[in-house]
């Protein structure tokens, strides 16, 4: 199994490290080939996204509600994004994010614990 370490914060900020399994897709594929590379974090509701190295169109099946722990390649934005709860387009309780991305890996550990993730706070992405 493939895998990225994401460490967000460092330095005088908590650290919070996602361990993601990288799936067999053009976006995961491209994100573990671009590793290691940094990034800074944005938040959107109970959302983090950063900004990638990589530029990928959307791939046939790209969704805008994603299931917990599923990680996905924002193509508008170049980026990854990673959900855990409700954003601001959000209906009930579902995932929902700014527009249709790619899947690209799932996460090995509960992205409940992103909520402690600041705006701004340093990205750092490698393989594992």
């Amino acid at each position: 199994m493939r895998k990225l370490i994401i460490t967000f914060g460092g330095g005088e900020q908590d650290t919070v490290v996602l361990e993601a399994e990288v799936l067999d897709t053009p976006a995961g594929n491209a994100l573990y080939q671009a590793a290691p590379f940094s990034s800074n974090a944005s938040t959107w509701g109970d959302e983090v996204y950063f900004s990638t190295p990589v530029a990928l169109a959307e791939e046939p099946g790209a969704k805008d509600v994603m299931e917990p722990g599923e990680l996905a390649y924002w193509p508008s934005g170049n980026a990854i994004a990673i959900g855990f709860g409700r954003t601001p387009v959000s209906r009930g309780d579902e995932i929902r994010l700014a527009s249709p991305c790619n899947v690209w890996g799932r996460a090995l550990g509960d992205v409940k614990t992103l909520a402690a993730v600041p705006a701004g706070a340093p990205i750092r992405v490698e393989r594992g």
